[in-house]
């Protein structure tokens, strides 16, 4: 059990980095273990302000967890079109978002009873 939670706090660690390499914004949390019946363990949850952006995110996503924990996705979706992007890492899973989807789907609301962190964006000087 204690190797199944490393590994998740990890490959969520590396999924932020890859948002906040490619400037992703607005980078959520939602911790769904205590819900009852719920696909994963986690949603993380963030936007980008173009398709190009959308896709840049997931690449990144990808790219890092791929480098790091060594692992790919278990499933894809959306990359065609980029405006709802979601990579399933089976206990977590991403949600990519272009700003006005997110806002039209507010996945936030819908899980609102999931503990929810928002990830404060490093400032560049």
């Amino acid at each position: 059990m204690t190797k199944k939670i490393a590994k998740t706090d990890l490959l969520i660690t590396e999924i932020i980095k890859g948002i906040e390499d490619v400037k992703g914004e607005n980078t959520t949390i939602l911790d769904l273990r205590k819900i009852d019946n719920t696909v994963c363990d986690y949603f993380i949850i963030c936007d980008g302000n173009s398709n190009t952006q959308v896709s840049a995110i997931s690449g990144s996503i990808q790219k890092n967890v791929g480098k790091k924990v060594k692992e790919k996705p278990w499933h894809v979706e959306g990359e065609n079109n980029a405006e709802w992007i979601l990579i399933d890492y089976v206990n977590v899973v991403v949600h990519v978002f272009q700003k006005y989807t997110r806002e039209f789907y507010n996945l936030e609301g819908l899980w609102g009873d999931a503990k929810i962190t928002n990830i404060q964006t490093p400032t560049k000087n």
